[in-house]
């Protein structure tokens, strides 16, 4: 009831968040150059401002930059921006995604908040297997892409106390549009994208644009992985003393999610060689296969079910929203967002247990002595006579699938503020203050099941049956048991919570001339409401028997099927608070260059990360130990120097952060607890000399785990965490040719918190070319990965096993496409 009647107020004064301002208080346009001084910054603070004078590090990407690197997906559009790591390697979503100085210490975005137009994708960016970044699509829709780091974010929007990424879309301001189709040259896809934008009168515009596409991809995978799209419209309409816009969203996308694959490792933990397996390549294929097709267990309702192994990451988006601006009194200017969400979907991939010789891994499913039978594929019910041969490697993998059903993640969000600014006789003082609301559900189904099937490319894997030495079958069609039998029988489970999240807030800026001073102040408070019910949530061991084939029989498999114990469910019902401030200043030295420092203070509720863990209490659902079990704290310092001048720009960033934090991992479940520091120095700049132009970034980062609840690795580097991330893009354009080469990189990293394996550093090159033959026409190609590294974002062991297999994750391989774009 709080909830309803906080957002009924809200929206009926219309719909929020800053709005996109240009320079003269008027709606955004659509596009602005990358880095230029005179682009407006609306994400993350009280009134729009030039970059030059904000004590914020904040960088942008516009429409054309978008175009000209064609990225794969949202979070490879995302690995573009200094300061932001991005392990973009999961495909069209499932990517990992921190800001300098905090720690990848789950899946997701744990402390950025993705936004578009201003307002969350999801409220917690990183719900298990339900990613932001999986109900985010870069398209032609996007007029570009601002991202904050660090300061105010802690202050301007919830659960970002790390930043905000906000894809601000086109509105027609400016008329125009562009039909391009796109096939790949070396892989199978065949995209058609299209927006259009204008004026219906002299105080009414529109937009509307979206995507379809098709194709296998550039993983090998054998099927059609990758369809759908996406379609998004505007409409505003301006009046004296404001606008109101409305948006809509519809995302029906499936395209494939890669988990760690397995890789070879030779060498030494601290000076490893990773190699492709033979008839295996991480950067191509993937353990989906057309041979492998169906996952039968039982939903959530524990009746049994077939689902497509196909399915991938499915995610259905259908969003409307309202933002308005109106100054309803005097120099008081009242903004609003509203939007509401329905989000649902799946996501089904493959996870390799466990992965060795054929021999092995039969023999410690069967026993000693097994024998292995084709369970799918052109050769089913064939024994296989050499192992050592098997799928042209002799390997097999234990694979639990991780198949989840994303039921329900819709969320509504509504933010509202005031302004106003007051003369002081020589200075100028802005005022905002505002109120946020948001409700997320967080409705999934956790139905593994474990299969053994051969580690081929081409889409050519096939499950495998085991036979035991006494002859008899010890697997149904490849399937050890309709559980997470490799996981010891863990999480079979079911979310149903309902978050509620509110935030008042407010700020005060003075602008002195040359100085500019502010201060931002944010209290988030908030409920956890609902069920949650599991195989390991002390209510037995959740394994039964169930005949599938319905033959009178329970086969070795069928007795190891993870039920939901319906009856007992779990209750969560607690409340949670935090207060989060920054500070900063900005001085302008010259015309062109400015120094800046901001102290900030963040945190974060975990939401579904905490449940199944001690935080949140197994009888009633409070927090036994207080709102330190759910909340995550940030601590940020950071300061620097902005130059704009004669087409150059320069900025350096300084920064401290400091990371505490409690959280559960899976595969395998562990609880972490756990606190960061890390000092470094980000470094991004631009430069136009007639028609060339170079753009890049740098972050140095020294981290430390401070304390932790295994003592053995405090004092270490956090996993994952490179020294050095750098970016860069070198373009020449005139009007009739635009071409250039873009560097993503990083350098070496460990693979655990141990220290132990290290993750080789990489260097990916991306190159584009278009050329306009005719008017309006634009003729161009693109090359992701031109030179087909190897770039490994991840991997699940901390050292080199005995057999020299691991299973890691690298970016996919040389991708190349060419289009056709028609302007009008």
């Amino acid at each position: 009831m709080q909830f309803r009647h906080a957002l009924a107020a809200s929206v009926a004064l219309s719909a929020i968040s800053t709005p996109a301002l240009a320079q003269d208080g008027e709606p955004a346009t659509d596009a602005e150059p990358v880095l230029d001084s005179n682009v407006i910054v609306v994400t993350a603070v009280s009134r729009g401002q030039n970059r030059l004078e904000t004590s914020i590090s904040v960088s942008s990407l516009d429409s054309d930059a978008i175009t000209d690197l064609n990225p794969s997906s949202s979070a490879d559009l995302i690995r573009q921006i200094p300061g932001i790591r991005s392990e973009a390697s999961g495909g069209e979503g499932n990517a990992n995604i921190a800001v300098r100085g905090i720690p990848v210490s789950t899946g997701g975005a744990r402390y950025i908040q993705l936004q578009e137009d201003g307002l969350p994708v999801l409220e917690f960016g990183d719900i298990i297997f339900g990613n932001a970044d999986n109900f985010l699509r870069a398209d032609r829709n996007i007029g570009r892409v601002e991202a904050v780091r660090g300061g105010s974010a802690s202050t301007f929007a919830s659960n970002s106390p790390g930043g905000v990424v906000n894809f601000i879309s086109k509105t027609g301001q400016q008329e125009g549009g562009a039909v391009a189709g796109t096939v790949g040259l070396d892989h199978e896809t065949y995209r058609l994208d299209f927006d259009y934008g204008a004026a219906l009168s002299d105080t009414s515009y529109f937009h509307v644009g979206g995507f379809y596409r098709t194709g296998e991809g550039v993983r090998d995978v054998g099927y059609n992985a990758k369809n759908g799209g996406q379609i998004k419209a505007n409409f505003t309409k301006e009046f004296d003393g404001g606008f109101i816009r409305f948006h809509g969203k519809f995302l029906d996308d499936s395209t494939p999610t890669i988990l760690p694959q397995p890789v070879s490792v030779s060498g030494s933990n601290g000076d490893p060689d990773y190699n492709a397996i033979a008839n295996f390549d991480p950067r191509t294929d993937s353990l989906y296969s057309r041979y492998i097709t169906t996952a039968l267990t039982l939903d959530g309702n524990n009746n049994p079910t077939t689902y497509d192994f196909h399915d991938g990451l499915s995610v259905l988006s259908k969003s409307f929203g309202i933002e308005a601006e109106v100054e309803f009194a005097p120099g008081w200017t009242l903004t609003n967002r509203f939007r509401y969400s329905d989000n649902s979907g799946s996501f089904v991939s493959p996870f390799p247990a466990s992965v060795g010789d054929a021999q092995s891994i039969a023999d410690g499913i069967g026993g000693a002595g097994s024998t292995i039978v084709l369970a799918s594929g052109p050769n089913a019910g064939q024994v296989v006579g050499d192992p050592s041969n098997l799928g042209g490697n002799g390997l097999l993998t234990n694979v639990v699938l991780f198949n989840t059903r994303l039921n329900d993640l819709g969320l509504i969000a509504n933010d509202l503020r005031v302004s106003k600014d007051f003369d002081m006789g020589g200075a100028t003082a802005t005022f905002t203050a505002g109120f946020y609301g948001s409700r997320q559900n967080v409705d999934t189904d956790w139905l593994w099941t474990s299969y053994v099937q051969t580690v081929e490319g081409d889409g050519n894997s096939v499950l495998v049956d085991v036979i035991d030495a006494n002859g008899n079958q010890v697997t149904d069609g490849g399937v050890v048991g309709y559980s997470a039998s490799f996981f010891g029988n863990c999480c079979r489970r079911n979310y149903d919570v309902r978050y509620d999240t509110y935030a008042p807030f407010a700020s005060v800026m003075f602008d002195f001339d040359r100085l500019t001073i502010d201060g931002s102040i944010r209290y988030d408070f908030g409920s956890a409401d609902g069920t949650i019910t599991g195989s390991d949530s002390g209510y037995g061991s959740g394994i039964t028997s169930y005949d599938f084939n319905n033959d009178g029989q329970i086969s070795p498999a069928e007795a190891q099927t993870a039920v939901l114990p319906l009856g007992n469910a779990r209750p969560v019902n607690y409340d949670y608070n935090y207060f989060s401030f920054s500070i900063g200043a900005n001085y302008l030295l010259t015309d062109d260059l400015s120094a800046f420092a901001r102290y900030s203070q963040g945190g974060r509720h975990t939401a579904d990360r905490s449940l199944f863990s001690p935080a949140v209490s197994t009888l009633d659902g409070s927090l036994p130990g207080g709102d330190e079990g759910v909340v995550a704290t940030v601590d940020q310092l950071e300061g620097g120097l902005k130059y704009q001048g004669g087409g150059l720009n320069l900025y350096a960033t300084a920064f401290y952060a400091k990371t505490a934090e409690t959280n559960v991992e899976i595969a395998p479940l562990v609880l972490t607890d756990t606190k960061y520091e890390a000092v470094g120095l980000e470094l991004e700049g631009s430069y136009s000399f007639g028609p060339f132009s170079i753009s890049g970034g740098a972050t140095w980062t020294d981290a430390e785990i401070k304390e932790s609840l295994n003592a053995s690795v405090i004092g270490n580097t956090p996993r994952r965490q490179a020294d050095l991330v750098f970016q860069g893009t070198v373009q020449y354009e005139n009007d009739f040719l635009t071409t250039g080469l873009n560097m993503i990189g990083t350098t070496d990293s460990y693979t655990q918190d141990s220290n132990e394996l290290k993750l080789p550093g990489f260097t990916q090159v991306n190159a584009f070319l278009a050329v306009r033959p005719l008017d309006r026409m634009e003729l161009s190609l693109n090359a992701n990965n031109l030179f087909d590294v190897y770039g490994y974002t991840e991997a699940e062991e901390g050292a080199i096993p005995g057999n020299g297999l691991v299973r890691a994750r690298s970016i996919e391989g040389r991708s190349v496409t060419a289009s056709v774009r028609i302007d009008f």
